[in-house]
């Protein structure tokens, strides 16, 4: 069975085109209309802003995560990863997304950006950021955010895709539905399944965490707490965009972490 295809806006959420028995919706929540990611990269720059030095995100080298340990749990590995996580509002569509280093840059899917001439983060305290967009890669459906004032922030760790193996136990962290701080659990369901984000094929990470409208930017973790993906879509049956059916979709944070540094770079 052909595997669903991302495809242009219907009703609340971003929708897709039919291919085959399923549906694969991206997982903004929006109120309005938008249309769908095109091909391409459209990168959005600050007038007069300096070229910045070269930009490596830092990343974890311990290896495969395994089993959560003892001390704290899974409870603890949320604890550790929801300060870094935020809510993404811009116009009239809403998304999450993720603190990626110390100066004030987050990640978050371009589709939650669209339409919207503003943004702003609310972070986990409640506080509430305006952001400026420093660059979108649509084609990949990534956006990297900046924000001015960078106090507090707590910058995720960026884990590495390439060691998690099926089965590993996994966290989407987010704000599905305007519910921020929201975290599900499940396990990687499957490794480079071939899905259609950002107006091109890609391989995605599957899991059944549960992922809903308004998971779109944030965080996929593995048991240690680390970005091993960000949470971009879902698989649905219905044509209206029901929630969660227990497939959902991410894009590996080795493809991630590259693209935000350049966004970054240039």
């Amino acid at each position: 069975m052909p595997w669903p295809e991302t495809g242009p806006s219907s009703g609340p959420v971003a929708t897709a085109r039919k291919a085959g028995a399923g549906r694969v919706l991206v997982a903004a929540a929006l109120v309005a209309m938008v249309t769908g990611g095109a091909s391409g990269v459209a990168a959005a720059r600050l007038a007069g802003e300096e070229r910045a030095a070269p930009v490596a995100l830092p990343r974890s080298t311990a290896g495969p995560a395994g089993p959560p340990g003892v001390t704290g749990g899974l409870s603890g590995t949320a604890a550790r990863v929801l300060p870094s996580v935020v809510s993404v509002e811009s116009g009239r569509g809403s998304g999450s997304g993720f603190v990626i280093d110390g100066a004030g840059h987050l990640l978050t899917n371009a589709h939650v950006l669209a339409g919207g001439a503003s943004v702003t983060v609310v972070l986990g305290d409640g506080r509430r950021l305006p952001a400026t967009v420093v660059g979108t890669d649509e084609a990949y459906d990534l956006a990297v955010l900046r924000v001015d004032d960078a106090r507090g922030l707590v910058p995720a760790e960026l884990g590495r895709s390439a060691d998690l193996a099926v089965g590993d136990q996994v966290l989407a962290i987010g704000s599905p539905l305007g519910l921020a701080g929201t975290v599900t659990g499940g396990i990687v369901s499957a490794l480079d399944r071939q899905v259609r984000l950002g107006g091109r094929g890609q391989t995605a990470l599957q899991t059944d965490a549960s992922i809903n409208p308004g998971n779109s930017g944030g965080p996929l973790v593995n048991a240690r707490g680390e970005v091993i993906g960000v949470n971009t879509a879902i698989a649905t049956l219905s044509r209206r965009g029901a929630g969660s059916i227990g497939i959902g979709f991410a894009i590996p944070i080795d493809r991630a972490a590259p693209v935000a540094e350049r966004i970054i770079r240039e």
